[in-house]
């Protein structure tokens, strides 16, 4: 590839960023109930007094927080402070310690669960938002949800971290994450949420607890998440046993290129070198299983029956783009980023929603979107295509 078609990539790339960023910012905002709209349909139109999620709001204020980080700048300030001062305001649990998982239109909570998950993704917002605010609030309520994990969610008699408690952080029956996951007291998009939002946090503070927390999630990536066949596995007993053969595309590379990032920080050159062997094999077991013949990917198969869902959802196309910019600049062989490209021109034909703005939830095998998905809601955020254009444009820039 030459410098000419490296740049005229990235200008793409920053023009659909600004695109996204704009999407948000002249559309999410609630301005009658404040915070921000808990879903907006297929068709652009707000759903009145829906619920409002953790997830859509901690994603929300990491995005326009990551965004003014990335332009080195403040263009987005109050989108920032709006997102901070709701879940503030609106999430936190200031009896029992961390954050609800829904409230309703008026903020009031309506599901006062606490999944792990919500928490280190609460954590990897404020982290990020701290280190463009530099707001003192954000750090400590950081630090606070680090040890809220480390002390409550933390299995001390098998390793890794258990998925979800009540209110009061007691033992709950029903831990899924949403309906379409299985009933299991670990996972493993649970413990890769935990990594990123540690990775930030170590990155911020330096804190020789975070990082040893953080060496020790890569460590059980490379040793108990990853299996022989280079892909995930999803779902686990609290003593580690299999409870799925279910192989997820899109987590395999963005937990591959995760790792990597985390080693970026940790400073580790063995854990790298395991990082960057796993991330090159991870890398070319997805490009032979993982994507269709029009270089979507893929969203899950069955490990055991074959049977495939040739549904491309959005956040696989941008978490594959990202994990194979990484492998590129790790060996410099051209197939990957040709590959990259591939996915970003079936995106860019079939994601991308050139009427409306933004990106559709997902598209069927013939790339027709699905009507009945939201185009803003619990599960479609701004996080995944905006990190993902925000690490390519970094990696072709340098």
């Amino acid at each position: 590839m030459n410098m000419d078609s490296q740049i005229e990539f990235s200008e793409k790339l920053d023009l659909e960023l600004e695109n996204i960023l704009d999407y948000w910012q002249n559309n999410a905002i609630d301005e009658e109930f404040g915070g921000f709209h808990g879903r907006i349909d297929h068709n652009n139109k707000v759903v009145e007094k829906s619920p409002k999620s953790i997830i859509l709001n901690t994603r929300i204020l990491w995005t326009f927080s990551m965004a003014n980080n990335f332009y080195n700048d403040s263009r987005y300030d109050s989108e920032c402070q709006r997102a901070f001062d709701y879940i503030l305001q609106n999430f936190r649990d200031k009896k029992h310690g961390g954050v609800y998982w829904e409230v309703n239109y008026l903020g009031k909570p309506t599901d006062k669960r606490k999944q792990v998950y919500a928490q280190a993704f609460c954590i990897y917002a404020l982290s990020e938002y701290y280190k463009y605010s530099k707001n003192p609030k954000a750090l400590l309520w950081a630090n606070e949800l680090y040890q809220l994990l480390e002390t409550k969610a933390i299995d001390t008699g098998f390793g890794g971290y258990l998925e979800a408690f009540d209110e009061t952080w007691g033992p709950i029956e029903d831990m899924r994450l949403s309906n379409k996951d299985l009933n299991a007291p670990k996972t493993t998009n649970t413990h890769l949420h935990i990594l990123e939002a540690y990775t930030t946090l170590l990155e911020v503070t330096g804190d020789q607890m975070v990082e040893r927390s953080l060496m020790v999630l890569t460590e059980l990536f490379l040793d108990r998440f990853f299996s022989y066949d280079n892909h995930l596995n999803l779902f686990f007993t609290k003593e580690w046993k299999k409870l799925s053969p279910e192989i997820s595309y899109g987590h395999d590379i963005e937990a591959a290129w995760l790792l990597l990032k985390a080693t970026e920080v940790l400073s580790d050159s063995t854990l790298s070198e395991r990082c960057e062997k796993l991330m090159k094999i991870v890398a070319k077991t997805f490009i032979n299983e993982g994507l269709d013949k029009d270089f979507g990917v893929i969203n899950a198969k069955d490990g055991e029956t074959s049977r495939t869902d040739y549904d491309k959802h959005w956040w696989p196309q941008a978490e594959a783009m990202v994990g194979l910019i990484y492998v590129w600049e790790i060996t410099n062989d051209q197939s990957y980023f040709n590959v990259c490209l591939e996915i970003w021109n079936f995106t860019e034909k079939n994601i991308i929603d050139h009427e409306n703005g933004e990106w559709f939830f997902r598209v069927n095998a013939e790339g027709l979107p699905y009507s009945t998905e939201n185009k803003l809601g619990p599960w479609k955020c701004p996080y995944h295509n905006g990190r993902a254009l925000t690490e390519m444009i970094t990696k072709l820039q340098n």
